[in-house]
Order: C-alpha cells, then structure tokens, then sequence
C-alpha cells in the first residue's frame, strides 16, 4: 500500500476528493478543511494499493494538485487493516508487477544527476578496481562493481526513452559520459602516482591474469550478461527490491572496464585500453537496451492488465 498526502486548494477538493473515491484500490480517505498554511488550502491523506498508484497519481496531476498544491507519496510497510486487504483485492493486477511511473522518473532524475557525490563515488569505485586490475584480485573488482552509481544514469536513459523525456535523457548521458571521463582521468593520475611510488608497475598489468583478464577481452557473453543484468536493474528499480539492485551492480564490468583502461592509458597500453574500452561500450549498450525493453514489455502489460479490468467492471 501507498500513502498519500495532498495540499489542495480549497475551491478543488471536493473534485479531488471525487477522484479518490471512484478510484478503484482506494481507502482510508481524511480531509482536514484549512488544515494546510503554506500553500494555503485543505489537507487530503489516503491509502491506495500500489498496483493503482499509478492511475491516481495520473489523475491528480491532471487537475494540477503538483502545480498548485502539494502530492507527497510515502510506502507503507505495515498496514493492519481489513480495508486495506480489500482495497488490494480489488484493485486490478498485482501491487509487485506495478509500475509507478511518477515514482520511477523522480528516482532516476535523482540518481542520473550529474554531482560532486556521484562523481566521487565513480572515481573512488575506479581507483578500487584498479588495485584489482593491478593486483588481479577479483575480491576487489566485486568491491568496485558493488560502489560504483553507474546504473543510476543508465536508469535514467531508459526511462526517459520509454517516457519520452528528453531532458532526462540529456541530464543522464551528461553524468554517464563526464562521470566516467573524470573517474578515468583521475584514475589514471592515481595509477601514476601508485607507479611513482613503487606499488603499480607495467609488467603487473601484462602478465596474465586469470582472474581479471576479462576485463579487456569481451566476447559474447559480455553483452548477453550485460542484458540479463539490464534486465534485472529495471525490475529491480520498478519493484523497488534494493537488494536485487546490488546484484545487478556486481554483474558488470563497468567500473573495471574504465578502470583498467585507466591504467593501461598510463602505461600506454593502447591494446588493453581499447579492449577496456571495448568492454565498457558494449555493457553500457547492453543494459540500456535490456531496460527499455523491459520497461516496454512492463508499459505494454500494464496496460492490458488495466483494460482487461476496467473490461470486467463494465460487465
């Protein structure tokens, strides 16, 4: 279940108040006349089943309650009520195959923006996997993989191609493309730096490394695991299971990619950087592709589960 809180003007409650009643999957409706200050206006709280969140949220931002009021949305972990159940009965479809599209485009707008904490953490997640690369010790390309907030912008992307929201798409290339850049630039100092002091040296990049060496030689199974992990981020994200996310983080070879490019450029390995590369691109590629088509596949069966049920209720 959700809980929403509305500040809505006065003259606009009772039409609000319409909506959230004949909104199927709804319950626990208070209104608190004059109850809010800034803005001025009434108070509106209600639970709704999150398979139906997505229609009332649509709804009242049609009657612009976002523009002029206020429509908060919060989880609710625990709810012990027999309206609650019946309110998801009734509601159609599943609460965990529901996409809460409002919900989705805020998160990604948060996480693909292009920040000093963003960058840090990328740069930090690279310099990490280059003591991996170096070291050939997957423990610390697992620990990199898992820092690394690449899959926020990637996120980004494929919901504002699903949208169609060109000012995310924008904002989420900018922080992927300059994030990457500065954490490769700056890992390559880093690399530098670890060489000038004696603990980087080219033959540790050179010789083999069975643990690491697929970093810089993808092949096929670079961009199906790229997709499967594409996959698995967007359900991730739309059913909000955080920990199916880190899973996601620690099946790509981003953040080592770049990393080991990084470092390779230092040494001029041109072969190995290309490679790095190489590897990099095509799990970019992957991912995007295998999130907007699973956030299509999600559209497009949402939508039918909707029809079918607004079909059954006209019968």
């Amino acid at each position: 279940m959700l809980h929403l809180r509305l500040i809505t003007p006065s003259q606009r409650t009772d039409e609000v108040v319409r909506v959230i009643e004949k909104t199927v999957g709804t319950t626990h409706l208070v209104v608190l006349p004059g109850a809010a200050r800034n803005p001025p206006g009434d108070v509106l709280m209600c639970d709704v089943a999150r398979e139906a969140g997505d229609e009332l949220l649509g709804a009242l931002r049609a009657l612009h309650i976002d523009k002029t009021g206020s429509i908060a949305v919060e989880n609710i972990d625990l709810s012990l009520s027999k309206r609650a159940d019946k309110a998801a009965e009734e509601a159609p479809g599943e609460g965990a195959d529901a996409v809460l599209w409002e919900h989705l485009a805020e998160a990604t707008h948060e996480e693909s923006t292009l920040s000093v904490t963003y960058v840090a953490f990328l740069t930090l997640a690279t310099m990490i996997a280059a003591c991996g690369v170096v070291l050939d010790s997957a423990i610390l390309i697992v620990g990199a993989m898992a820092v690394g907030p690449e899959f926020g912008p990637l996120a980004g992307i494929c919901t504002a191609l699903v949208q169609r929201l060109p000012r995310l798409a924008w904002r989420s290339a900018l922080a992927l493309i300059a994030g990457f850049a500065v954490a490769m630039v700056l890992t390559t100092g880093f690399g530098m730096l670890m060489d000038g002091l004696g603990l980087f040296e080219r033959g540790l990049l050179e010789r083999e490394r069975p643990q690491t060496d697929f970093i810089w030689r993808p092949d096929e199974f670079s961009f199906i695991i790229a997709l499967l992990a594409g996959a698995a981020g967007m359900l991730s994200l739309t059913s909000a299971k955080s920990g199916a996310l880190v899973g996601v983080a620690i099946s790509v070879t981003t953040v080592p990619a770049a990393a080991n490019a990084a470092v390779a450029l230092g040494y001029s390995d041109y072969g190995q950087a290309w490679g790095s590369i190489e590897q990099l691109l095509l799990n970019l590629l992957g991912i995007i592709v295998a999130g907007t088509l699973t956030l299509l596949i999600q559209k497009f069966f949402w939508a039918r589960q909707t029809e079918r049920a607004a079909t059954q209720d006209v019968v």
